[in-house]
């Protein structure tokens, strides 16, 4: 039989830890019999007459087969992660002795968790609303300062906090509104419609500003893909091995040594950027191979956030420099001009409409402004700021509605729709608030939300 995660009243269990050896591995169990489970297996101490939040060191045993000597950390409700009985068991950094502890809870009356089953139950005990929960699967998953910062400023409820705002201005005129419908007869406002006016307008102010943050909230959660496009031999595999500050690329004298795509990743200022190495684009070559990598190479520019066309300084004229940019930005509108090999520069090229950047990637000179370059465009400027940022796809889309909404409202008010009406546009904004936060939900959706969290949390 299938249990589903609405199955909540059963005791959980589940390794904590990612797999693989390491010191220590860490069991989470979670339920209202955890201590009477745990106490099976931990006969040193009386587990339930202990303490809320202190540590005991014991022997953990299965019947009469000793399994380890651990470390039990005792969590009572409501004070705890999931609001109900917790207990973590530390012992060593096994997988078979982790496995073999975990058999034993299981043995005992404990079900194995599923993925985000932790979690979801704090959201259900109300110890958590879903974007906080939906925070802690991201601050899990981030690898950079930004992502860090942003995962930790929604879980301890940045996001939360504004929609909360919005939500209990909204809720107060519905509160008016509702009432008027209640003395229809005597034709009498509660609700002064200019108020809500400005209301409507400072709130849709607070959503559009989320959702404009979502572009930074995407290259924070995703990275930014960089295609490094040019001729071959203008120095791509070489710019490349210098931002990355290895040799990653082969670096030859031989036109055409790249004939696929390399990827890497670089950290600038908390930013994470794919580095896409591209082979040479050039009109003919009878390399079939060569061919497929200059096929897959224009691809990549219409794909890429960021495209850096790099051309050799001294074998440019201004007029094919012009053209080339121009034919780029037909297919991306971010690119920029690179102009290398300028520590051998002998020529007097410089385009003010191209703007070009001079560096050396051999030299790796004009690399710390590139980087700057790559850093702004991809608005890092925004990063240091105490604004929300949005990074969930679903938030972004109930925002869209949200506004949506908001435009119906200021619609209605200005041609003076009954308070019915009025109030069926305020409800619907207010759902969409709801679905976020989750206060308006369902099963199905709350199964999906959590299945993307790893086991044990």
């Amino acid at each position: 039989m299938h249990t589903k995660f609405s199955d909540w009243d059963d005791t959980i269990a589940a390794i904590a830890t990612p797999p693989g050896i390491g010191a220590i591995g860490v069991l989470r169990v979670s339920g209202e019999h955890a201590f009477e489970i745990v106490q099976k297996l931990f006969p040193s101490k009386k587990l339930k007459e202990q303490p809320p939040n202190t540590l005991h060191v014991g022997y953990l045993k299965d019947g009469e087969n000793l399994l380890d000597e651990v470390v039990v950390s005792l969590f009572k409700k409501p004070a705890s992660y999931t609001g109900e009985d917790i207990i973590e068991i530390s012992c060593h950094g096994s997988p078979y002795l982790q496995q073999q502890v975990l058999n034993a809870l299981i043995k005992n009356g404990a079900r194995l968790a599923r993925a985000g089953e932790f979690t979801q139950r704090a959201f259900l005990n109300k110890k958590l609303d879903l974007t906080q929960a939906e925070s802690v699967a991201d601050l899990i998953a981030s690898n950079t300062k930004a992502s860090q910062n942003a995962a930790l400023k929604n879980m301890r409820g940045g996001f939360s906090n504004v929609l909360s705002g919005l939500r209990e201005e909204l809720v107060k005129f519905s509160s008016l509104i509702e009432l008027e419908l209640d003395f229809g007869e005597e034709d009498v406002e509660f609700a002064d419609r200019h108020q809500f006016s400005l209301l409507i307008k400072n709130i849709d102010v607070t959503v559009n500003k989320l959702l404009e943050s979502f572009k930074l909230g995407n290259v924070i959660k995703n990275g930014v893909s960089v295609a490094i496009v040019g001729k071959p031999n203008a120095g791509k595999s070489t710019l490349l091995n210098t931002l990355l500050n290895e040799n990653r690329a082969i670096v030859s004298e031989i036109a055409g040594t790249t004939r696929d795509t390399i990827e890497e990743l670089i950290n600038i200022r908390g930013i994470l950027f794919r580095l896409i190495d591209t082979a040479g684009i050039r009109d003919h070559s009878l390399d079939v191979i060569e061919n497929m990598g200059v096929k897959k190479s224009k691809e990549k520019i219409e794909q890429a956030d960021i495209v850096l066309y790099l051309f050799d300084i001294n074998e440019m004229s201004a007029e094919e420099l012009l053209e080339t940019v121009a034919s780029l930005k037909n297919q991306n509108p971010n690119v920029i001009a690179i102009a290398n090999k300028s520590d051998i520069f002998n020529q007097g090229l410089h385009i003010q409409s191209v703007n070009e950047l001079f560096i050396s990637a051999k030299e790796k000179t004009g690399i710390e402004e590139l980087k700057n370059i790559l850093f702004a465009m991809a608005g890092g400027a925004s990063l240091n700021n105490e604004n929300v940022i949005v990074t969930n796809a679903r938030h972004y889309a109930a925002l869209e509605e949200i506004s949506k909404s908001l435009q119906d409202i200021k619609t209605g008010l200005s041609s003076k729709i009954s308070g019915d009406l009025l109030s069926i546009d305020i409800n619907r904004c207010l759902h969409f608030i709801g679905e976020i936060s989750g206060q308006v939900t369902n099963e199905d959706r709350l199964d999906f939300i959590f299945s993307k969290f790893c086991i044990g949390k």
